[in-house]
């Protein structure tokens, strides 16, 4: 197309890039993971077969389920996302979604999904352990009682970043070197429910499940510009008497707050959100009171999250994804949205949602900016598309008997062609026709392979 055109697909090539600090992320990043349970109990996608990627076996639908335990009509207000679609799900707490499937000759009607997605933040896959040498190098212990949290504290009160399950009563410490030379295995092979508690899986047969110890924890000072804060044993049960505090610093002037999972006991149990550095409440909520569907939008520095729990608490406790913002404001729906949860919050918010003087206008000036400057470049590219064009031409003269390039066989006249560019040309005609030696005086003739390639594309015209 010429140095000039490409000139300008390079300069238009930046504006169909993802936005700066966009990334595809993994399963750890909170904004990829369909699921915050560790069981999936709160999946809500749209997988449909027993396998990954459309693999394994179809779902049938929830509405065409009644000869089972669990169907549409089993779930009228929808707590376990049952409906008319056949998306898999977990209505009875077990270990992962699953789905009923068309009955097999061995008596087989239902079966566990495979879904990449719903892997809780904090779980970071299933491992080989082969033993010789240890997936995890760390100290190790065995229980009865096994859950995951179980794991996890033991690991985080011997200083260990990681910590694994195994054959559901093993736990394994270790620290992210271990990760670097680990062995992924295949998410099903992590198939152990945990001796503990049936509705958790802790790893396999020579399978470790890794998760990070900061899942659960009841404490910590998060510096990472997003991530998920579980409320303390999760994903066990919360405890009575809990006191818990974790600082969110360095995320830029607005954080923005998803509760994915909101689940405590009574009022008496509360989590309250406070200015790290002045220490005013912004946002308090308990039993009674659950925070507002959607984002929450704080404009503060830094975030203090404290939770405390009564002396009869236990419940699933939460799960919420963090993020920073950079010092802009959200729109006017968001804004009119924050400012009527806060007006309704009894104890107060000092949430500020004003935007700034010309904020708007600047962001829609930019818009209109980026647009123009987008459609200018694609009428270059068309005007030097055109020019190109009219710098070529591609005669075709038509002869008798059937289409054949090359040189003329026999006493019928073969089809002959002329294509002309600057320095480069193309088809040699058949010798000995006069009508064809005059519009090729000049050219030179193609190579083999660009005579065999234009062949075939005039074969298909």
């Amino acid at each position: 197309m010429g140095t000039w055109a490409l000139q300008c697909l390079l300069f238009l090539f930046p504006m169909l890039l993802p936005p700066h600090g966009a990334s595809a992320g993994s399963l750890h990043n909170p904004g990829l993971s369909e699921c915050f349970q560790v069981n999936g109990a709160d999946y809500r996608g749209h997988q449909n077969y027993t396998g990954p990627r459309g693999a394994g076996r179809p779902c049938l639908f929830w509405d065409q389920t009644q000869q089972h335990s669990y169907s549409s009509a089993s779930d009228p207000q929808g707590r376990w996302g049952l409906g008319a679609h056949n998306f898999c799900r977990n209505p009875d707490g077990d270990v992962q979604p699953w789905c009923y499937v068309p009955e097999t000759e061995e008596g087989i009607y239902w079966r566990y999904c495979d879904i990449p997605t719903c892997h809780m933040p904090g779980y970071l896959g299933c491992f080989v352990d082969s033993g010789a040498p240890p997936a995890l190098s760390g100290p190790s212990g065995t229980s009865t009682k096994l859950t995951v949290q179980v794991c996890l504290r033991f690991c985080r009160m011997k200083g260990y970043q990681l910590a694994g399950v195994e054959a559901g009563y093993a736990c394994f410490c270790g620290s992210e070197s271990d990760l670097a030379r680990g062995r992924p295995a295949p998410a099903t092979d992590c198939d152990q429910i945990c001796f503990g508690h049936p509705g958790q899986l802790c790893g396999g047969d020579g399978r470790l499940g890794i998760y990070e110890v900061s899942v659960g924890s009841c404490q910590g000072n998060w510096t990472a510009p997003q991530g998920v804060i579980y409320s303390p044993d999760f994903p066990d049960e919360y405890g009575p008497d809990r006191n818990c505090s974790w600082v969110l610093g360095q995320m830029g002037a607005v954080l923005e707050l998803t509760f994915r999972l909101f689940e405590l006991a009574d009022s008496r149990d509360r989590l309250e959100l406070r200015d790290a550095s002045s220490g005013n409440l912004l946002r308090a909520f308990d039993g009674a009171h659950p925070p507002p569907p959607g984002p929450l939008r704080l404009r503060t520095a830094a975030l203090l999250l404290t939770f405390r729990s009564d002396a009869r608490g236990h419940a699933q406790g939460f799960a919420l994804t963090y993020r920073g913002l950079q010092d802009t404001v959200e729109d006017s729906a968001s804004a009119k949205d924050s400012a009527e949860t806060t007006a309704g919050d009894p104890d107060g918010a000092n949430v500020s949602c004003s935007p700034k003087p010309g904020a708007a206008q600047a962001s829609i000036g930019a818009r209109v900016f980026s647009t123009v400057m987008a459609i200018s470049v694609l009428l270059l590219l068309i005007l030097s598309l055109l020019r190109l064009l009219r710098r070529r031409s591609c005669l075709l003269a038509p002869g008798k008997g059937s289409l054949a390039l090359g040189p003329s066989r026999g006493p019928r006249r073969s089809w002959a062609v002329w294509y002309r560019r600057p320095r480069v040309v193309a088809l040699p005609c058949p010798p000995g026709d006069s009508q064809a030696e005059g519009p090729a005086a000049g050219y030179r003739p193609l190579s083999a392979s660009s005579q065999s390639s234009l062949r075939s594309l005039i074969s298909a015209l």
